[in-house]
């Protein structure tokens, strides 16, 4: 009785309680920006910047007008993208490409500055995100199979849009969608870590990752915050990872080469349960960030290496 007590206020409530200040504060942005988005379709500026971006985003597989949607990427977290994207009608195929430049490239003003924060400049992690969704953008669309189907959301309320009071319906039914999805996985990631933390596991799943690391061109010194940003992110972790450097438990030239890492891969349990949920398949998505990882972080040693005629 007094362990289940314990579970219920030192675990679940506090998880409760932060998850319910982060998706007011989630919300606040994608609901906005979802709404502004329909009234730009709905009165055809979309589809305006959509030919004049064609030209470019098709070498990318991607129709113009999911432009808007990268770009939002960029600026905010990927729920608001998440919100964009399901008011759109687009394949399986273009969906996946999406999310992959979408989560390497989003939330780039807070996470940016975070990684800044933890030994490496906010313009050169900055170029790097953006540069390699490029790249992955790329080379997705030449190695994708051509029909992969519609994504679960497909649209098929396109049609009956005849004025704005149907926009506005419409976008209160998949706003509740998002909502709900927004609220489930927030608290389900804040009640994963608050476990971890409760039961001391982070510093012993630390301790077994190391192999994993070796792999990746990674110090063992970079377990826990590996971890940390594998579980929930750079926005959230990163006064975790600036704790760490403080306390001199890794030096500045590992967390450079962690930051290389995580600036192609992080937050894997949310960031890719949003797209799965859509229909993106979960190998894509955790491979290919993984291996973008792998390259970035080994083309970084080989850099220093050069540079420096050490392994930095």
């Amino acid at each position: 009785m007094r362990s289940r007590k314990r579970f219920r206020n030192d675990i679940v409530y506090p998880a409760f309680r932060k998850s319910g200040y982060t998706t007011l504060w989630l919300l606040k942005i994608i609901l906005p920006v979802s709404l502004v988005v329909r009234l730009l379709d709905y009165y055809g500026i979309l589809v305006f910047f959509a030919g004049l971006l064609d030209p470019v985003f098709i070498y990318l597989g991607l129709p113009g007008s999911t432009a808007i949607v990268f770009i939002t990427s960029i600026f905010l977290p990927l729920y608001a993208p998440l919100a964009i994207i399901t008011s759109m009608s687009i394949t399986l195929r273009e969906l996946t490409i999406l999310a992959l430049m979408c989560q390497i490239s989003h939330n780039l003003p807070v996470e940016s500055a975070i990684q800044a924060k933890t030994g490496t400049p906010f313009w050169t992690v900055t170029a790097l995100r953006i540069t390699m969704s490029i790249v992955v953008g790329l080379g997705l669309n030449l190695i994708l199979p051509q029909d992969m189907g519609n994504p679960v959301f497909v649209q098929t309320d396109v049609a009956v849009i005849t004025s704005l009071g149907d926009l506005l319906l419409l976008w209160l039914k998949s706003s509740l969608q998002v909502m709900l999805l927004i609220a489930v996985i927030v608290f389900s990631l804040n009640l994963l870590y608050s476990l971890l933390h409760a039961y001391r596991l982070i510093p012993k799943l630390s301790k077994g990752i190391e192999p994993l690391l070796r792999f990746f061109g990674l110090p063992a010194s970079t377990g826990f915050l590996w971890l940390i940003g594998y579980i929930v992110g750079l926005a959230y972790g990163g006064a975790l990872m600036m704790d760490q450097m403080k306390e001199g438990k890794v030096n500045r030239t590992d967390a450079n080469l962690l930051n290389y890492h995580l600036a192609m891969s992080h937050s894997v349990l949310e960031d890719n349960i949003l797209f799965i949920a859509l229909g993106v398949s979960v190998w894509w998505i955790l491979g290919v960030r993984l291996l973008a990882a792998w390259i970035v972080v080994w083309g970084r040693r080989i850099i220093l290496k050069l540079r420096f005629g050490s392994s930095g």
